[in-house]
């Protein structure tokens, strides 16, 4: 008896190991009728860009059992692919990927990008006019990189036309489900989570309360903080992002003086650097590119607001990592 739902996996070097053993180990439960790992309704290979072994972020090496590129893509319904953690590196990979991926979506499989792979199907031109989700921390990078394509705001994952996108970490098991359930049902889509200590499966629009810094401060400061993270490469200014809350400046600045002991306005700063860090050490963008896409005018003003408030140059920083004389970070 055929599988009810077919998977190609293919992580791409420097993989992040988390989402990838979250969607597979849901697999794997909902494989069988008892934890016995055997592949009756779910079946799936394990594939690479050229059969031999990935590495992945954190160093561990997965072998793979097939080169994606010599597969027989009728056999599957998804080509579910794991991004890199940096994502430039995986959109690079489209040249080696493009045939590969536009000869998988003509073979009529969906394809699923999980983290940053996102930004690989939309260098191939996959993502035109579909609904895209990344994670929180590459959305200034993604708007940038590719303006014409439509981010969702902080959505665990979206499934538009052949098309499925997410943004990572343990949302990769809410897509799982999602997917399951479409191919095996709602009970076996479910099977499993409680081994795997998951309370219940979330809807594509959870909002994640980690993201909620201080929830305790009020609604407007919340709306606020989801505002500037959704604005962050945007040359919008604390009016504006007043008005559209519905308050005046005054008010705003008030209630982040009374939750954060400073304004909207440094706090939005704050935000902007601690992005700006972010990319400089995990990046190879450049100067003019990273400030850009977190709204700090050009390369000259950027290195200006980093050497105020890391004590070193943006090119110091980067060279040096997270370890430049970098004061505590208030903003998480």
């Amino acid at each position: 008896m055929p599988a009810d739902i077919r998977l190609l996996i293919l992580p791409l070097p420097d993989f992040a190991l988390l989402p990838f053993g979250a969607f597979l180990d849901k697999l794997r439960f909902s494989a069988d009728d008892e934890d016995y790992s055997q592949q009756r309704y779910c079946s799936w290979t394990l594939a690479g860009l050229t059969g031999e072994a990935v590495p992945s972020s954190s160093g561990a090496v997965l072998q793979v059992e097939a080169n994606a590129h010599e597969l027989n893509l009728a056999e599957y319904d998804y080509l579910v692919l794991f991004g890199s953690r940096n994502a430039s590196a995986t959109a690079a990979l489209a040249p080696v990927c493009q045939r590969l991926l536009k000869r998988a979506a003509k073979a009529g499989l969906q394809l699923v990008a999980i983290d940053n792979a996102a930004f690989l199907l939309a260098a191939c031109g996959l993502l035109d006019g579909r609904k895209v989700v990344v994670h929180w921390r590459h959305e200034a990078e993604f708007r940038a990189a590719f303006p014409q394509l439509q981010v969702l705001r902080e959505q665990l994952y979206c499934i538009d036309a052949g098309r499925i996108t997410c943004a990572g970490g343990t949302a990769a098991i809410d897509l799982a489900v999602a997917l399951l359930a479409q191919a095996c049902g709602r009970a076996r889509a479910l099977k499993g989570l409680a081994d795997m200590l998951v309370d219940e499966s979330r809807d594509s629009r959870h909002a994640l309360r980690s993201l909620d810094a201080d929830a305790g401060h009020g609604r407007q400061v919340q709306r606020a903080l989801a505002l500037m993270r959704h604005h962050l490469g945007a040359r919008a200014s604390i009016e504006q992002l007043a008005a559209e809350l519905g308050i005046s400046r005054r008010q705003l600045d008030r209630q982040f003086q009374a939750s954060h002991g400073m304004t909207a306005k440094a706090w939005w700063q704050e935000m902007r650097l601690q992005q700006a860090r972010w990319r400089l050490v995990n990046s190879s963008h450049s100067l003019a590119q990273i400030a850009d896409e977190v709204g700090l005018g050009d390369a000259s003003y950027l290195g200006k607001c980093v050497r105020q408030r890391f004590g070193c140059t943006a090119l110091a920083l980067r060279s040096q990592g997270a370890y430049c004389g970098v004061p505590n970070n208030p903003v998480q």
